[in-house]
């Protein structure tokens, strides 16, 4: 091989991202294909990517493949409305406009409790009371072990997740997630340094043999896992899976970490994995899913002999999480208005995932959370995909931002409860649905 073949080619390639054909925060074909495409070898294409990294012309991940820098693959992943015209199916969070006049009341009703004793500094990693509130919360959705002395109260679920990661793992260790996982979760391991390794799944989730092949051959100090409406499959984890994952953590040196945050969504209540895991089992819930984003009010209930670790963590970091917040969510749980808002949201995902049924069919998921897991045509690039919606007003999420496996499904995610209106949610809808069925794009071929 010439010794400036895999110059030319990343030149060539460098090109392509220049002139659009690999968009930013694109993935690059694999090695093989390129190869084949470009008359070389996996080996030059390998060292082509290799050079292009250097130049921070794009990123690899282990397990994932090569992408075009760009923007943060959260922030392509979870997009704000850039227009009241856009039909935004990327953001995950309750409807707010049902819990809008029940939070203007509870945060008036809440600046009445303020005291000189829960507007300052208290020990641990926040108030008895909000720990109290927090486990009541965790009880209510399968965690009956939660008591307010094994509480940590952080802000938001996001805050735990990269709370534990930064805890519990070194730089260079590994974790192992769903091999389609939120990318929140994959944002927190790439900044931390952290390995990720994905472990295969099914229609009931993380598979137990795929899970003890990982603990074997990568031994993770951490699995996180997402055992209700999963992010972005929405599979729910059955009791025998649950016990079967448990089981097979019991018996390794890895800590479950148990993103529960969709908890509430469950019809019937199911155990939490970490019931049958109480010193290896780690819990995190929140009322951001279920009440506001704007409540960042994380739930972590630990084995008591991580508490100390973590609450030192806690400290170090934000010293406590912001007790106003928590007051209201005290008020909310305690009289169980938390609850009944909880419930509304689970009916308002239910109406919705029966419209979307009606319009899209059998291209989605089986769910009844807050978002569908859609299955693209052949005709269909999933990255092409995405940009041809945007260009309909239709800000859809590529299933690519979820990949932490070796498989990159042709899939989207569709949030089904940001949009404000259901007949606008219909509208968008069936936009997305003549999209899929057209073999018509604006854009030019990669």
């Amino acid at each position: 091989m010439s010794e400036t073949k895999f110059k030319d080619i990343a030149r060539q390639i460098e090109q392509r991202i220049d002139e659009g054909i690999y968009p930013p925060n694109a993935k690059l074909p694999p090695h093989r294909e390129l190869a084949a495409e470009l008359d070389t070898t996996p080996a030059t294409i390998s060292k082509a990517y290799k050079l292009l990294a250097e130049m921070n012309r794009v990123e690899s991940f282990v397990g994932r493949g090569t992408f075009v820098v760009g923007e943060s693959h959260l922030n392509q992943a979870i997009q704000p409305s850039e227009s009241e015209t856009e039909f935004n199916f990327s953001i995950l969070q309750p409807y707010v406009l049902q819990n809008l006049s029940p939070l203007r009341i509870a945060y008036q009703k809440a600046s009445l409790a303020f005291t000189p004793e829960l507007l300052a500094y208290t020990d641990h990693s926040g108030h008895h009371a909000h720990r109290e509130a927090g486990a009541m919360w965790a009880k209510r959705y399968g965690l009956n072990s939660a008591t307010a002395s094994n509480v940590l109260l952080t802000n938001g679920a996001q805050h735990a997740l990269s709370l534990l990661v930064e805890t519990l793992t070194q730089p260079g260790d590994v974790i192992a997630v769903e091999a389609l996982t939120y990318p929140g979760i994959l944002a927190i391991a790439s900044l931390a340094g952290r390995q990720v390794i994905g472990i295969d799944m099914d229609e009931d989730g993380l598979i137990p043999s795929a899970l003890e092949t990982v603990l074997h051959t990568h031994k993770p100090k951490l699995v996180i896992a997402i055992p209700s409406h999963q992010n972005p499959t929405g599979i729910t984890m059955p009791i025998q899976r649950r016990q079967a994952i448990a089981a097979i953590i019991e018996q390794s040196a890895a800590y479950l970490v148990e993103d529960d945050i969709y908890g509430f969504l469950n019809e019937d209540t199911l155990p939490a994995i970490c019931h049958w895991l109480p010193e290896k089992g780690i819990h995190v819930s929140g009322l951001s899913k279920a009440i506001s984003p704007a409540m960042r009010c994380g739930f972590v209930v630990a084995p008591e002999h991580l508490l100390p670790v973590l609450n030192a963590h806690i400290r170090a970091n934000v010293w406590l999480a912001s007790p106003l917040n928590f007051i209201v969510a005290e008020q909310l749980i305690n009289s169980g208005d938390a609850f009944s808002m909880a419930d509304a949201q689970r009916d308002i995902a239910k109406q919705r995932q029966a419209i979307a049924k009606d319009i899209l069919g059998d291209v989605i998921s089986e769910s009844d959370g807050y978002h569908v897991w859609v299955t693209l045509p052949a005709h269909w690039q999933q990255e092409r995909f995405v940009m041809e919606a945007k260009q309909r007003d239709l800000i859809v999420t590529s299933g690519s931002y979820f990949v932490a496996g070796n498989t990159n499904p042709n899939c989207i995610r569709l949030s089904l409860m940001s949009i404000k209106h259901s007949e606008a949610l219909k509208q968008g809808l069936r936009a997305l649905k003549a999209l899929l069925e057209s073999h018509e794009v604006s854009l030019a071929p990669f």
